[in-house]
C-alpha cells in the first residue's frame, strides 16, 4: 500500500542490516526428505545460531556498551592468531646459483672498475719480478702552480704563507713589494700565481719558484729565484691612457636608461643625476628629445684592461646649444658652471627623515597644559635617528639647554641661527664647523617631551621665526686668473670626441709578443731535457 492512498506523504528508504527487525512468528521448514536436504537444513540451523552468538557487531556503533566490547574482544582474538601464524622476520636465506671459490672472485675483481674513494683496487696487476724494488717514498711532482687571492682584510704576508709559502720566503718576498709598493695600497681581490719547486728533502717546505700579479693598474711585478738560489723582484711597467670617456646620447623617456644604454657606468650616471639636480630641477630642465653629454675619468691600459673614474663634465644640450654645462674643478671636486658660478644648493633640507607632527604657532603644550606659542617644527621619528644640519654653519651652542634638553645651536650666514632640541646624544662639539647634510646629533626624549622626536628652531637677528618659510642658495664663485684657467680646460676637454676611449691601444714594437725561431725552440726543448 503506497503512501498516496493513505492520503500520507510516505517515501521509499533504504534499512541497514542491523534496523530491520525480525518477526517473532514461528518459522515452519519442511522436513529433510534425502542427505542432499539434510546437509542443507544442518547448514542453516547452524547459520542462525551463529548469527544469534552477534560475535562480530560493529564497532562504530553503540559504542561503551557490553555488545562493543565483546566485538572489540573479538577482534583482537582474530589479530592476535593471525599474528601467531605469522612467519620471521629475518631475511630468508637462499643458496647462491654458482660455488664462488677464492680463486673466482678473484677473478671477477680483476675485470671490476671500482672508485677511488673505495680505494681502486679492482684490475689485474702483474706481479714483481726480482728486478723491481720498492720505492723509500712515493714521487711528488717536481713544481705545483696555484693561484692565491687576497682577501678583504688579510696581509700579504699571511696570504703567501697559508698558500705554502715558506716563512723564509714570504718575508723576502713581503720585503721586496714593499720596496715597489705600499703593501696597503695591494687591492683586495688581486690573484697571484705561485709556483713552488722541488722539495730539497722529505718533510721540508717547498720553495717558492716565482711569483706573478698585478700590483696595480699601470704596474705589474715578477719575483723570481735566480740560479744562485736568491729570490729578485722585477717591474713591469704597464702602458696606460688616460684619455676621458665622452658619452653622448638622447635623454628619452628617462634620462638614467638612456644613459646606460649608451655605456655609462652606474657610478658615473648617478653621480651625473646628483651634479645636474644641485644646479637644476631635472624634472623641468630636462626633455626627451635635449642630448644629454658626460665626460668621465677613464684608463684603459695596454693589456686590454679598463677602469672609469669619477665625472668630470656634465651637460645638457637642447636644440645644439648648450643649457647646461657643468665642470670638476679644484682640490674640493666641486662642480662649477660655465659662467664660474659654483655648486648651487637650494631649498629646505628636513633634519631629519620624518613627518612633521606639529608645526610653528600657538598651540596647547602638552606636559605644562596651557596654550603657549610653538617656536618650531616637531619632526616625528624613532629614537636614535640621525639629525643632519639644514645647511652649512658653526655650532654655537652643545649640551643640555633647559626644557630642550640635551640641543645643539648651530649659527649659519645671513645672520641665521638653528638649534635641534631633544636629543639622545649629540655627534659635534661647541665650535666645530659642520656642512650642510652632516650628522650633528640624534634623536632623542630629553627635557620637556612626552617621547621621541626632534623639535627643530630657527632664529634671524635673534628672533624666532618659522623654519619652513626659509629656503638656501648655496654658490661658489670663480674669478680672475682661475676663471680663465677653468675656462680654458672646459673648452680643452670639450674638444673630446665621443667614444674616442673605447678603442683599444695600438700595441707598440716592444709590447708585441716576438715569434720564436725553430732552433730556440729545440734549444729550449733539449735544455729542459738535460735538467730532467
Amino acid at each position: 500500500m503506497s503512501g498516496q492512498e493513505n492520503g500520507g506523504d510516505w517515501r521509499t528508504v533504504t534499512l541497514s542490516h542491523a534496523q530491520v527487525i525480525e518477526a517473532d512468528r514461528p518459522r515452519v521448514l519442511q522436513r529433510a526428505s534425502n542427505v542432499r536436504e539434510k546437509i542443507h537444513n544442518w547448514r542453516f540451523e547452524a547459520t542462525e545460531r551463529l548469527e544469534a552468538l552477534d560475535l562480530a557487531p560493529d564497532l562504530a556503533e553503540q559504542i561503551g556498551t557490553v555488545r562493543w566490547f565483546r566485538g572489540l574482544v573479538t577482534l583482537l582474538g582474530l589479530s592476535a592468531a593471525a599474528l601467531s601464524f605469522w612467519p620471521s622476520f629475518a631475511p630468508l636465506e637462499a643458496a647462491p646459483a654458482v660455488q664462488l671459490d677464492q680463486q673466482a672472485r678473484e677473478e671477477f675483481r680483476s675485470q671490476a672498475i671500482m672508485p677511488l674513494a673505495l680505494g681502486s683496487d679492482s684490475g689485474s696487476r702483474m706481479g714483481a719480478a726480482q728486478s723491481v724494488t720498492d720505492l723509500p717514498s712515493a714521487p711528488e711532482r717536481p713544481q705545483i702552480q696555484m693561484v692565491a687571492t687576497l682577501a678583504q682584510g688579510d696581509s700579504f704576508g699571511r696570504m703567501l704563507r697559508r698558500a705554502g709559502v715558506g716563512a723564509g720566503d714570504a718575508d723576502r718576498v713581503v720585503d721586496l713589494v714593499s720596496r715597489s709598493i705600499a703593501l696597503g695600497d695591494i687591492q683586495s681581490g688581486t690573484q697571484l700565481d705561485i709556483t713552488l719547486g722541488r722539495r730539497p728533502e722529505p718533510g721540508a717546505t717547498r720553495p717558492l719558484e716565482a711569483l706573478d700579479f698585478r700590483a696595480k693598474f699601470d704596474l705589474a711585478l715578477a719575483i723570481q729565484r735566480g740560479d744562485d738560489g736568491n729570490l729578485s723582484l722585477q717591474r713591469k711597467p704597464i702602458r696606460v691612457d688616460d684619455t676621458p670617456l665622452r658619452i653622448r646620447g638622447t635623454v628619452g623617456s628617462s634620462l638614467y636608461r638612456s644613459a646606460r644604454a649608451a655605456g655609462a657606468p652606474a657610478s658615473a650616471v648617478q653621480q651625473y643625476l646628483k651634479v645636474l639636480g644641485d644646479h637644476t630641477d631635472l624634472d623641468r630642465s630636462a626633455r626627451s628629445s635635449d642630448t644629454f653629454d658626460m665626460i668621465v675619468s677613464y684608463r684603459r691600459a695596454a693589456t686590454g684592461e679598463r677602469q672609469a673614474g669619477k665625472l668630470l663634465f656634465a651637460g645638457i644640450e637642447r636644440d645644439g646649444k648648450a643649457k647646461t654645462q657643468l665642470m670638476r674643478w679644484g682640490s674640493d671636486g666641486k662642480f662649477f658652471e660655465a659662467s664660474g658660478v659654483g655648486e648651487q644648493r637650494s631649498g629646505l633640507v628636513a633634519p631629519v627623515n620624518g613627518k612633521v607632527g606639529s608645526r610653528y604657532g600657538m598651540r596647547r603644550h602638552p606636559i605644562l597644559g596651557y596654550r603657549r606659542m610653538h617656536s618650531g617644527l616637531d619632526y616625528r621619528a624613532g629614537y636614535g635617528t640621525p639629525i643632519r644640519a639644514v645647511t652649512d654653519g658653526r655650532v654655537s651652542g652643545a649640551g643640555r639647554m633647559g626644557g630642550c634638553g640635551i640641543a645643539v645651536r648651530l649659527k649659519h650666514a645671513g645672520s641665521l641661527e638653528t638649534r635641534y632640541c631633544h636629543m639622545s646624544k649629540m655627534a659635534v662639539r661647541r665650535g666645530q664647523s659642520v656642512r650642510r647634510g652632516q650628522v650633528i646629533g640624534y634623536v632623542g626624549s630629553t627635557g620637556l617631551s612626552t617621547g621621541p622626536h626632534l623639535h627643530y628652531e630657527m632664529y634671524r637677528n635673534g628672533r624666532s621665526i618659522n623654519p619652513a618659510s626659509v629656503r638656501y642658495v648655496t654658490r661658489a664663485q670663480l674669478s680672475g686668473d682661475e676663471l680663465r684657467r677653468f675656462r680654458s680646460s672646459l673648452s680643452q676637454l670639450k674638444t673630446l670626441e665621443t667614444g674616442s676611449a673605447l678603442e683599444d691601444l695600438a700595441p707598440r714594437v716592444e709590447e708585441q709578443e716576438q715569434p720564436q725561431r725553430e732552433i730556440d725552440k729545440l734549444a729550449a726543448t733539449y735544455a729542459r731535457k738535460v735538467e730532467g
